[in-house]
């Protein structure tokens, strides 16, 4: 995917003065660069002292240990598997073809390279995925549970293959922020887990090319910061990596001035992409897992080096996680709002492992759980490591340093989220929220007013996921579009205007009118939305929790229009649709349940399932991966007094 003259001028429009300052500035640093890169200050007498505390790896659960070692011996084996791209090619990787077009990124002046145009360079995050080294974190894991030396062997070859083949500012791997600052985390975190191996000192410290490279990796991070409207999740995890590099690798001239930046850029930053309630302001669920994954990594290395961290970073993450244990359903599922592409901060268990009951692990023994947090009977290896150097959270234990809520919420104010739940874990959640964070929106999807329900962690109305970023723009364009969700499309066109892959250049208003008030059994929530001229849509839901009913109210008001209203099931749900009834059912740990789907009796409905001109009825449990399922669609008109009524009743 190439960007064209008219992408650019959208895309300078949605940047202030000082944004636009900024970057003029980044070019010319760009431009100053070009000249042969200057090598690393000389170094003498390096240590890394940053090591985990005696008895931590003792600590970790023998059934994670037993997942990580499987899983460290897969990649041994040279297998593994990236967005839906099996490979069998990591004994010797090639650090720059991707596996799923078959091309290759060849290597020139970083900032010259066209990373967007597939056509050039193939998928790049297939490229790029690899060369996070998270994989290589795995391997360095199962060294220290094991003592192993062929991990340990492994992980080296790898890096100095790695270090060889990509000199700095050469290349597809110097080109992002982000990937800079998890690949200097990962190094990080490989170095520590290495570090009864008897060659890790020469690996690293004792290696003029990893020295090179590590300061290489801190200089562009610092000359290179993300930027104004594109000051989201990449800016914290380029911080983050900052930060951790500066701590554990403290070992040349700038590593103090670089510390004490990425301190204050994660500081600032973090407060920038959290709402007061400790949702991530991006309203991508994923990414919520993703920043608070870099938060703790990062305040773990600080403390690890005694280097202060201001409170509000320590009270941001409890906030976050306090949220997460809040949205998550009964089987520890959060919802699955906007964009997701699998992004991980740190990576030291075995295929298997809960993310979602890892972070909550990790907030538990770092913050404490509070009583309303769902249980956690899962168990990874990250949490003993990062809760053996992350200091007692003040609290803990103790009389509590903030005020964390006394009950679940179920209404998120400022993010516009809310859940609604009933028995048999029924799950609900509403947005009424922003369409997205900053200016550009980045990582939002057109779903305004929509909904998500589960019945015991099943998705029964589904989101249907992301699927893809780059190379496949109307598979993009569909994921994130009205229709791609369960609200209602008029004119056939989105609420919000896309200007691009990661930007919008006209954003839905949306308002929360009512939410979680419950009276004689039945919650509700209502809320409308004004991306439409001339028109309003107005959503009300009800979930009786005696009947086990879930009613949606739709309306619209202004002239009458087109009206196309969407329900995506999830890919485990079969629908028998006659009329304007649909049986729905599906299989839960061996017993079957069903419910029934009352839809409009003024739309005109078709399922639709699998559909690829255009796309529609579609599933992506993961980037890069999709399946067929099936899309209830109601043609008609909306608008004046009409109301569409849906009613989904569960059975049994």
């Amino acid at each position: 995917m190439t960007m064209t003259p008219g992408w650019y001028l959208r895309r300078l429009s949605r940047m202030g003065p000082l944004e636009v300052g900024g970057r003029a500035g980044d070019a010319l640093r760009r431009r100053q660069w070009r000249a042969e890169p200057p090598d690393a200050p000389g170094v003498t007498g390096a240590r890394f002292t940053a090591v985990l505390p005696a008895g931590t790896i003792a600590a970790v659960p023998p059934d994670a240990v037993k997942r990580l070692i499987a899983e460290a011996d897969r990649l041994m084996d040279g297998h593994v598997a990236y967005f839906g791209v099996a490979r069998d090619d990591l004994t010797g990787p090639d650090w720059f073809r991707d596996p799923r077009t078959g091309r290759r990124a060849r290597s020139r002046y970083a900032f010259d390279m066209p990373y967007r145009d597939e056509d050039a360079v193939g998928d790049i995050k297939q490229i790029w995925e690899l060369s996070r080294h998270q994989y290589l974190t795995v391997l360095a894991a199962a060294y220290a549970v094991t003592g192993d030396d062929r991990y340990a062997e492994r992980v080296s070859d790898h890096l100095r293959s790695w270090w060889a083949a990509n000199p700095p500012l050469r290349g597809v791997h110097w080109v992002s922020g982000i990937e800079l600052g998890i690949r200097l985390l990962s190094w990080v975190w490989i170095r520590r887990l290495l570090d009864g191996w008897s060659d890790a000192a020469w690996l690293f410290e004792g290696n003029p090319v990893a020295l090179n490279q590590i300061w290489h990796h801190q200089r562009w991070l610092a000359a290179f910061p993300s930027r104004g409207s594109s000051a989201n999740n990449h800016v914290i995890a380029e911080a983050a990596g900052q930060l951790a590099a500066a701590c554990a690798f403290g070992w040349f001239p700038a590593s103090e001035r670089w510390r004490t930046g990425a301190l204050r850029s994660l500081e600032r930053n973090l407060r920038g992409n959290t709402f007061d309630s400790g949702l991530n302001r991006e309203l991508a669920t994923e990414y919520h897992g993703l920043v608070l994954e870099l938060g703790l990594a990062a305040v773990a290395e600080a403390d690890a080096a005694d280097v202060p961290v201001p409170p509000s970073v320590r009270q941001v993450l409890l906030r976050m996680t306090d949220a997460l244990a809040a949205v998550v359903d009964g089987r520890l599922r959060p919802p699955r709002q906007g964009d997701a592409d699998d992004g991980h901060g740190l990576v030291v268990d075995g295929a298997g492992t809960d993310r979602w009951a890892s972070l909550l692990a990790t907030g538990d023994a770092v913050f404490g759980r509070l009583a309303w947090w769902p249980e956690v009977t899962c168990t990874d290896v990250r949490t003993p490591l990062l809760a053996a150097l992350v200091r007692p959270y003040p609290g803990h234990g103790s009389a509590p340093a903030v005020s964390r809520p006394a009950v679940r919420p179920a209404h998120f104010a400022d993010a516009g989220l809310t859940i609604l739940r009933g028995p048999r874990e029924v799950w609900c959640r509403c947005d009424g929220g922003p369409h997205g964070f900053l200016s550009i929106a980045a990582h939002a999807h057109a779903d305004a007013l929509s909904l998500e329900v589960r019945h015991d962690g099943v998705d029964v109305l589904a989101d249907p996921g992301t699927y893809c970023y780059h190379g496949q723009p109307e598979w993009r364009r569909y994921f994130r579009s009205t229709l791609g969700h369960n609200t209602l499309q008029l004119d056939g066109g989105d609420q919000s205007v896309s200007g691009g892959p990661f930007l919008w250049t006209r954003h839905a208003r949306s308002r929360v009118l009512a939410a979680g008030t419950a009276e004689a059994g039945v919650a509700r929530w209502s809320a409308e939305h004004h991306g439409y001229r001339r028109s309003v849509h107005n959503r009300r839901v009800e979930l009786d929790a005696a009947s086990r009913e879930l009613r949606v109210l739709d309306a619209v008001r202004g002239p009458r229009r087109a009206a196309r209203l969407a329900f995506h099931l999830g890919p485990s749900v079969t629908a028998d649709l006659t009329g304007n009834r649909a049986v729905l059912t599906w299989t839960r740990d061996g017993e079957d349940r069903s419910a029934v789907l009352e839809l409009p009796g003024q739309l005109n409905w078709r399922a639709h399932r699998g559909e690829s001109d255009p796309p529609l009825g579609w599933y992506s449990a993961g980037f890069g991966r999709k399946e067929p399922a099936t899309t209830l669609v109601g043609t008609g008109f909306a608008g004046g007094a009409e109301e569409f009524t849906t009613v989904l009743r569960f059975r049994g």
